[in-house]
């Protein structure tokens, strides 16, 4: 992976800054990138297996107790992160078993992550697998994660899947959706190529 020059100035799509979003919950100053990245050019690129191996080492850099446990759950959000990245790619690789295991592990650490980004770290991870399910063409299971999210509490990135157009375009009470830490300032959902400066994810501060 490349060092931390990647995050600093650069300008993402939508899809790029999500995968980010693993260096702002985890508090990292993003200066050591996960495997995130190469594992979304590598299923942007139709090799899913690729992705599945990386977000494979992913998920491993953050499992275990001095990782994510009830006594130290500072890295459960990126976990969950991680996993949920990981069920998308399996599920896109038409694995749905698999996908189902990680997703269950992404509600895992989810359970165990801290109160003040759960909610972005959940709409997160059921954004990616209610996507990937839209994807495949399994329409029905892609809303129902889309539901599901909506009641575990998932903050507006939720409603940036194609699930959530399909079914329930704007959140019933915008007021009670959160977006911190991400704020993403008006995000639309039909912006494919939304563009954020990376290194202001979670920070509450506006990009220059």
């Amino acid at each position: 992976m490349a060092g931390s020059s990647r995050c600093r100035g650069k300008r993402h799509t939508f899809k790029e800054w999500v995968t980010v979003a693993a260096c702002a919950l985890a508090l990292s100053s993003c200066a050591d990138e996960s495997y995130q990245v190469a594992a979304m050019e590598a299923s942007d690129g139709g090799d899913q297996k690729a992705a599945i191996s990386l977000a494979r080492k992913e998920v491993a850099r953050f499992t275990g107790p001095d990782q994510c446990s009830r006594a130290t759950p500072l890295n459960c959000g990126t976990l969950a992160l991680a996993y949920g990245t990981l069920a998308s790619y399996q599920i896109l690789d038409r694995d749905k078993a698999g996908g189902e295991e990680s997703f269950t592990g992404a509600k895992e650490a989810l359970r165990l992550t801290d109160p003040g980004i759960r909610a972005s770290a959940t709409g997160v991870v059921y954004r990616d697998v209610s996507e990937a399910y839209w994807k495949i063409g399994d329409r029905a299971r892609a809303i129902d994660v889309f539901k599901d999210g909506r009641s575990a509490g998932a903050d507006m990135y939720l409603y940036m899947s194609s699930a959530a157009r399909a079914v329930d375009p704007q959140p019933a009470n915008p007021q009670s959706v959160n977006p911190q830490p991400a704020n993403p300032q008006q995000a639309d959902p039909e912006e494919p190529n939304l563009q954020r400066t990376v290194r202001y994810w979670g920070t509450g501060a506006p990009p220059q």
